[in-house]
């Protein structure tokens, strides 16, 4: 059964995604990365990605991570804000009742975009 099995699949994927981007949106120093961005749009780019990095059907047609995180780069974005984002997505699986080992495989694989994210 892949990870995206495991979490529950597309409602579970768009859940989680949803409350993940509210707990973004209301952290100070993670919410200015985001001024001026399409929630809607953004919020069916991310659906898609994770649904393809987590084993799920593969419809991701974005950018790939390090054109599409090069602005932020560029104003900042580094390692605590990727640390933040991986804690706040843990949270967020957490309280959609995601098992720990499923959360930390989760991120796990979170972990292996951060060179990709932050453009090294």
């Amino acid at each position: 059964m892949t990870l995206y099995e495991r979490l529950g699949g597309e409602a579970a994927i768009q859940a989680a995604v949803i409350l993940f981007y509210e707990k973004v949106m209301a952290d100070p120093s993670l919410s200015p990365f985001f001024e001026g961005v399409d929630f809607e749009k953004q919020i069916q780019k991310q659906i898609a990605f994770m649904t393809m990095a987590f084993g799920g059907p593969s419809q991701y047609s974005g950018r790939d991570l390090r054109a599409s995180h090069a602005s932020s780069v560029r104003r900042g974005l580094g390692d605590a804000h990727f640390d933040r984002v991986a804690s706040l997505l843990g949270e967020t699986l957490d309280e959609l009742g995601i098992p720990g080992p499923t959360i930390d495989e989760v991120l796990s694989v979170v972990g292996t975009t951060r060179n990709d994210v932050l453009g090294r």
